[in-house]
Formats: structure tokens, C-alpha cells, sequence
């Protein structure tokens, strides 16, 4: 009873929307009320035609296809070849250049099969009809849904042309294994751009979306290489080819080369998406995660470009380096490379065996910082306040703070030594004498502009000094902030995103940071000739490069749990963190010092 009375709604319902649309043509008054009803009704600008996103290197090298969640990439209708149109068109519908929106005569036929048959066998779907389906409605088969298609295909038909409309299409149709559009199609099995695809693989690729699964090329080749044969005849008999030039489409060879989705670099790429949010954010001033979520998504489906700082040769001896210099079991490291010049994180390493959707040890993991700590919250406030000299004496023996009582490395006291031996070398009991008479205030209040996102009051404590933190800091963190040495004194946040454009080109969003100067360049370069002679000879003598001036600072947390070494060189500064992911003692390979390996093999 309810298919008879679907039948009979039907019956009713399609020819009267067909009469009333014809109707319309002779009696404008009345053409004007039904039209008005469809603009108010049928909403053209909610379309579900989403696209692939795009992460590019710097040196516009493609590095990553977000598909959001279609692989899909829009072409004009200028770089579709004719023989494609033609192919679908002669295949899909003969009458495109003819009908409203729907075929009449090909709804009689369809509505008869159906009630013969007892169910939803035909649609009768132009190609405007395909195309309201794909964008605006669902795949559903339903009475209902045919009678809205053929709303939606009117109103299409009365606000786009012919060929904007067969251009939304053939980049709406699907063609398996996650292609959506003729661009996505000729990229995945060809490697190529629609129209240098010869003229059988176009027929070839016209097959699939009549019935997507059953002529999946992957799977059965076969199947669509007839289909192909078969559309090829149609436009013989159309008049549209010569039989000889079919015949020779046909013995033409077939050979899929498919392109797997492009994810190269999944560290930097993972840092990329999650400073994406922070700039959205920014941009809109979206404070709750849900608003940010649904914008993010919103915009890596609608086909935008990222373009981002990665420099990829850094990018690959980044990660080899911190992948053959810690072949020890449960070690981890992570390492991070900034152009202090433009400001700019160039590579990002998050583990040895790093893949997407893993813990990025750069920018999630947060450990305490040890003595590499001692440039941003001892040495640098202490030169800005008293100008002092490197020369000058300082302290190192014993000292105790109601309780607290720091040793420098093994237990040693040395007495007085020079500002310049004590950094060098590393001492401890020097930079808490140091510390506490710039006031910890004071120099907590030189490292706020670096916004270090674990940092709190808790920490505001004698042991901060020698890294003792609660949480700590990233390695990111850390290494964006030794930046302000290389630029005399003066911070601004390095960024990984560059730029963010829609698929038009257009500028969407860029970044705004604002320049603070923290200390003088005096001071800078105070903190900056100590570190050179650190690497000369200090503790990060390991890190020296042959013919390069290179400057840093090394850090070891209590029981060797954490292993760090920041510096620069050149234009670049870089970071590197070794350590485990559950903080245990790595005594046994301190003396290898991995850290200082992996940023001499990253900046030589």
C-alpha cells in the first residue's frame, strides 16, 4: 500500500511541478511567484562540494593533501577536454544541451520500469539532477528526493549555464578509491592533469563513475576497459567519431600509475595543522574549541592552500640525525630549526620513527630544561641589570637556600671563578648566586615574553635556575627563544605557516607578530660570544663544525633523565631534546652526548 501511494504521489506530484514550469513560460506573473518560491526554498550556497587542502614547502614543493574528507582539486571548465564532455553527455544525457533541468520523456519511461518492477529501479537523472544529488541533497532513493532533485535541477538550471553547470559536475562525480572530480581522477591513476590525458584514457576514465565499485580500475580492470569500448561506440553512433579513430582508442594500452596520497614530513606537518588553529583562532577571535573546530574543518574542505617555511633537505637531515644517533632502545629525541632571520621554523623532527597522529615530542612534550635554561633566566638578566663583565668573579662554592642546596657537577667547588668559566663549564651554584641577585621576579619577568605555556608561579623558585622547573618547557619553546640572541636582544615568535590562501590565490590569513625587545644588544651579545666559547671549549665541544663559528648551550637534568643542547649557526638556530618518554636516568650514554651530534650533522 505504501509503494501505491508513493506511485500515485509521484504520478501526481511530477507532472504537476512539470505543468506549473511549463506554465510559467506563457504566463510571467505566474513564472515570477514560482520563482520567487524557489530562491526562497531551494538554497544554492549550502553546497557539500568539498576540496582538497594543500601544505607546501617552502620552494612550493607539495608536502602533504588534506582530504577533508574527499580527494578532490577543481578544475575550470577550460581545462576539461571536450572529448570528456562529449563522453559523459553522450552517455549520461543526450538531451543536456536541451532540457530545463530534467527530461521529461525519460521520467515517463523510468516511473513505468518502476512500477512494474515493484520498487526504485531507474532514476532518470540528467546531468543537472546528478549534480543537485552530489551537492545539495543525499544518495538516498526515495519518491521524495527525486521530486526535491528535480527542484534543486530546475534551480540550478535557471541560475548557472550549461557549461558552469557541466563543470560543477564533472568535479562532483566520483571515480573510487576516494577521487572525486576528473582532476582527483587523472592524478590518481595517471599522474597526470585532465587534459594530458590521451584521448582512451579519458574514455577510460569516463567509465567508472556510471557504477564506481563495480568499474573500480583497481579491481576490475577489465570490466571498465569494456566500458570504456562501450562509450567509445556511443559517440561513433552519435556521429561525434569516426569509427577507424574508435577503433584505434580502443587497441590504445592501458597503464594505471597510481599516485598514493602525499603525506611527506608528518612531523612538521602535525605542527603545521595545530599552528593553523592558533591562527584561525587569532584571526576570528574563536575562543571555544567547538566554534575553532568547525571553522578549521570548514576551511581545510573548501581547497586551501598552506604555505609554510619547510625547508625539506633540513626537514630530512633533521630526522635522519636524530634516527642514527639514538639507536638505543626506549630513547627518544626530538630536534627543532629556526631561520632567526625571517623568523621562521624551517624543520621539525618528533621522534626517531615519527608517523601522523603520533606524540610530537617538538612541540607536546614539555621536560625540564636543566642548564640550557641559564642564558634566558640567569645570564642575560643578570648582564642587562649590572653590565657586567664576562671576566668578572663570581662564587662557585657551596651554597644552601632554606633547605635547597645545589652541587655543581659532580660534587665539585671550585671558589671563585669568571663569569665566562662558569657558563662554559656549566657550574650551578654560580647561577643561583647570580639568580637570586637580579631577584627571581625580576628574571621571571624577562622570560614572559617567550610565553612558555608550562611556566607558572610554581616555578618562581630558587631551583629555576638550574632548570629545575615543574614541567618545563619544548623543545620548540626552547629553541624559538634562543633566537633572541642572534637578533641582538629583540624576540618575535617564529612561525611555520607563512601564509594561508583559498584555491583562487587569495590571501585568507598570515600571521602578525610583533617584535619585543627583551634586552639590550649588549647583553645579546654578551650571552652570545659565551656560548661560542662553549662550543670552542665548553661542554658542547662535540658540537663544533670545521670552518663555522657556531655557538650553545648544553642542558642535563638530575639522573641524566633529559639531555639538551641549543645553539646556532650561521642564519639557523636549532634545538635538540634527547630523552625518554617516561623520564628514567640515561647515565650510560651521556658520554656519547647524542644531543650534540644531532645538531652538529643538522647545521653542518
Amino acid at each position: 500500500m505504501r509503494i501505491l501511494t508513493g506511485y500515485l504521489l509521484t504520478i501526481l506530484l511530477i507532472p504537476a511541478f512539470i505543468t506549473v514550469v511549463t506554465l510559467t513560460f506563457n504566463e510571467a506573473g505566474k513564472a515570477e511567484r514560482f520563482n520567487d518560491f524557489l530562491d526562497e526554498k531551494v538554497n544554492l550556497t549550502q553546497t557539500k562540494l568539498s576540496q582538497t587542502s594543500l601544505i607546501l614547502a617552502s620552494n612550493g614543493e607539495l608536502v602533504t593533501e588534506l582530504n577533508r574528507p574527499m580527494n578532490r582539486r577543481y578544475v575550470s571548465s577550460n581545462e576539461i577536454p571536450d572529448f570528456i564532455k562529449a563522453l559523459f553527455i553522450v552517455s549520461e544525457d543526450q538531451h543536456f544541451y536541451k532540457h530545463p533541468g530534467f527530461d521529461l520523456p525519460a521520467i515517463g519511461r523510468a516511473l513505468a520500469i518502476n512500477i512494474h518492477s515493484d520498487g526504485i529501479e531507474q532514476g532518470a537523472s540528467t546531468i543537472t539532477q546528478q549534480l543537485a544529488r552530489n551537492q545539495y541533497l543525499n544518495h538516498y532513493q526515495s519518491y521524495n528526493r527525486k521530486l526535491s532533485e528535480v527542484l534543486y535541477a530546475y534551480q540550478l538550471e535557471k541560475t548557472f549555464s550549461k557549461t558552469e553547470i557541466l563543470e560543477q559536475y564533472l568535479n562532483a562525480i566520483y571515480f573510487q578509491n576516494n577521487a572525486y572530480g576528473i582532476h582527483a581522477a587523472a592524478d590518481f591513476y595517471f599522474k597526470k592533469k585532465p587534459a594530458d590525458l590521451s584521448k582512451a584514457e579519458q574514455a577510460f576514465l569516463t567509465a567508472i563513475p556510471n557504477n564506481p565499485s563495480f568499474y573500480d580500475p583497481l579491481k576490475h580492470f577489465d570490466r571498465t576497459k569494456k566500458r570504456q569500448e562501450l562509450l567509445l561506440d556511443q559517440l561513433v553512433q552519435s556521429g561525434q567519431l569516426h569509427f577507424d579513430e574508435a577503433e584505434k582508442l580502443k587497441s590504445e594500452e592501458i597503464v594505471l600509475k597510481i599516485r598514493p596520497r602525499k603525506n611527506s614530513y608528518p612531523d612538521y606537518t602535525s605542527f603545521v595543522l595545530s599552528e593553523l588553529r592558533e591562527l584561525v583562532s587569532e584571526h576570528e577571535k574563536l575562543v571555544s574549541d567547538q566554534e575553532l573546530n568547525a571553522r578549521v574543518d570548514e576551511l581545510l574542505s573548501s581547497g586551501v592552500s598552506i604555505h609554510t617555511a619547510l625547508d625539506p633537505e633540513l626537514q630530512k637531515r633533521a630526522k635522519n640525525s636524530v634516527a642514527e644517533h639514538l639507536p638505543y632502545k626506549g630513547i627518544e629525541g626530538a630536534a627543532v630549526v629556526v631561520n632567526h632571520e625571517s623568523n621562521l621554523v624551517v624543520a621539525l623532527a618528533g621522534g626517531k620513527n615519527y608517523q601522523t597522529g603520533d606524540f610530537n615530542r617538538a612541540y607536546q612534550a614539555f621536560r625540564q630544561p636543566g642548564s640550557s635554561i641559564k642564558p634566558l633566566l640567569v645570564y642575560a638578566p643578570y648582564f642587562e641589570r649590572t653590565g657586567a663583565s664576562i671576566t668578572e668573579k663570581v662564587d662557585a662554592g657551596a651554597i644552601c637556600i632554606k633547605g635547597y642546596c645545589p652541587k655543581n657537577y659532580g660534587g665539585a667547588i671550585y671558589g671563585k671563578v669568571s663569569l665566562e668559566q662558569a657558563f662554559t663549564h656549566s657550574y650551578n651554584t654560580p647561577a643561583i648566586r647570580l639568580f637570586l641577585q637580579v631577584g627571581v621576579d625580576e628574571a621571571f619577568n624577562d622570560l614572559s615574553p617567550f610565553h612558555f605555556e608550562q611556566v607558572t608561579s610554581l616555578d618562581r623558585v630558587p631551583a629555576s635556575a638550574v632548570g629545575g622547573f615543574t614541567t618545563g618547557m619544548s623543545p620548540l619553546e626552547m629553541t624559538e627563544a634562543y633566537t633572541v640572541f642572534s637578533n641582538e636582544g629583540r624576540f618575535t615568535k617564529p612561525r611555520a605557516i607563512v601564509k594561508v590562501t583559498d584555491r583562487n590565490g587569495k590571501l585568507l590569513y598570515k600571521w602578525n607578530d610583533q617584535q619585543v625587545k627583551i634586552w639590550s644588544p649588549k647583553t645579546a651579545a654578551a650571552v652570545k660570544g659565551l656560548m661560542i666559547k662553549t662550543v670552542s671549549s665548553g661542554t658542547a665541544r662535540k658540537a663544533a663544525i670545521a670552518g663555522q663559528t657556531a655557538g650553545g648551550k648544553t642542558g642535563t637534568t638530575n639522573d641524566f633523565k633529559d639531555l639538551w643542547f641549543i645553539g646556532f649557526s650561521g642564519q639557523l638556530t636549532a634545538g635538540v631534546w634527547v630523552g625518554k618518554d617516561t623520564p628514567e636516568s640515561m647515565e650510560s650514554i651521556h658520554d656519547k652526548s647524542p644531543q650534540l651530534l644531532i645538531w652538529r650533522d643538522i647545521m653542518k
